[in-house]
């Protein structure tokens, strides 16, 4: 265990500052206390600096090759990314009663659900995307830890919120909702569940996807340390 120990203390604690929080109890003293703006302030702040940690003490963690580094891998976050941004710009704040991210004060059409259509679950998909591809070209133990453990919280995520909204919806209101929606990625364009009869995508949103995958390429080298190009 020598070496590992900053690894394993961080994930600890990134764990237990998402977990307890997120308790009824807790969440509610911290929003008597600081506010409703207060809190998700404070916690945005906590849960960025804690990942910071938990990404340093992974590269900082014993290294443990599983399997080797070819070029041609740095091709997969570098064809997952642009997507996985486009999913988070579209699915923040959009109007969607079957996930999380979205604005709940929007009104939400089951027959033009708009991104939800495409997937249903953009915000988590977003984060196993690029948690799934960046475990491609990290054969090592500790990142395969940490990116593969990123990527199964998201996909375990969308199960569970699947199955608490059918629980809490009721079986025939979550099926007229979901009706037209995707839990895989543009499965119901395909299979022509999803047929809108225009397409209306907002430039704005398209333009925040493309900065933000910009930026993400761009400080990869001075943030990491690694340039991101294949």
């Amino acid at each position: 265990m020598s070496g590992w120990t900053e690894f394993i203390v961080a994930f600890a604690v990134f764990l237990m500052s998402h977990a307890i929080p997120a308790r009824p109890a807790v969440r509610a003293a911290l929003v008597r206390a600081l506010g409703e703006r207060g809190f998700l302030i404070g916690y945005s702040i906590e849960s960025v600096v804690v990942l910071a940690w938990l990404i340093i003490a992974t590269g900082r963690a014993p290294f443990v090759e599983l399997w080797p580094f070819e070029r041609w891998q740095m091709w997969a976050p570098n064809l997952a990314l642009p997507l996985a941004c486009q999913f988070a710009a579209f699915g923040i704040g959009a109007a969607n009663p079957l996930s999380f991210g979205g604005d709940p004060r929007k009104p939400f059409d089951p027959k033009h659900p708009g991104v939800v259509g495409i997937v249903r679950h953009p915000l988590l998909w977003a984060t196993g995307l690029w948690a799934g591809a960046h475990v491609v070209p990290n054969g090592d133990l500790a990142h395969v830890l940490l990116f593969g453990f990123f990527a199964l919280m998201a996909l375990a995520g969308m199960l569970i919120i699947d199955r608490r909204k059918r629980r809490q919806l009721g079986a025939e209101r979550w099926q007229t909702l979901a009706a037209h929606t995707s839990f895989w990625p543009f499965a119901a364009l395909i299979s022509g569940r999803l047929r809108p009869p225009a397409w209306r995508i907002s430039p704005t949103r398209v333009a925040v996807g493309l900065a933000a995958w910009l930026s993400l390429l761009l400080l990869h080298p001075y943030v990491i340390g690694v340039s991101p190009l294949p």
